[in-house]
């Protein structure tokens, strides 16, 4: 979950700055938004992600679609139309999963089956 407000272009997740997020070998791949975008973008906003459970590279991914969709939100809501579509056109053209969720999920066990 991410909330996104105007700011300093301050970046957490869970409550530590962007750069302290654990593995720092993807660090990289948490910075993707901001780096695509520009920090000038990023320069007017707070945003402040909370992620739990699921896997470091699940979350991670996470972290990263929760900081691309919020941007989005916020600039379609009090900045104008066409910076918003000009974001999502370079967010969805560099890598469609920073806006669309994986919608994969576990089968659940079926009855009399193994396992």
């Amino acid at each position: 979950m991410a909330h996104c407000k105007r700011g300093k272009g301050n970046i957490r997740v869970n409550g530590r700055p962007l750069e302290n997020v654990e593995p720092r070998m993807l660090k990289c791949k948490l910075e993707e938004p901001v780096l695509l975008l520009g920090k000038e973008r990023f320069a007017g906003v707070d945003i402040r992600v909370r992620v739990k459970g699921g896997g470091h590279i699940a979350q991670v991914y996470a972290i990263r679609q929760a900081i691309s969709k919020s941007l989005v939100a916020y600039y379609q809501k009090f900045v104008d139309e066409a910076s918003k579509k000009e974001i999502k056109d370079i967010l969805v053209g560099y890598d469609r999963s920073l806006l669309v969720a994986d919608p994969r999920r576990c089968e659940p066990k079926k009855f009399g089956g193994p396992g």
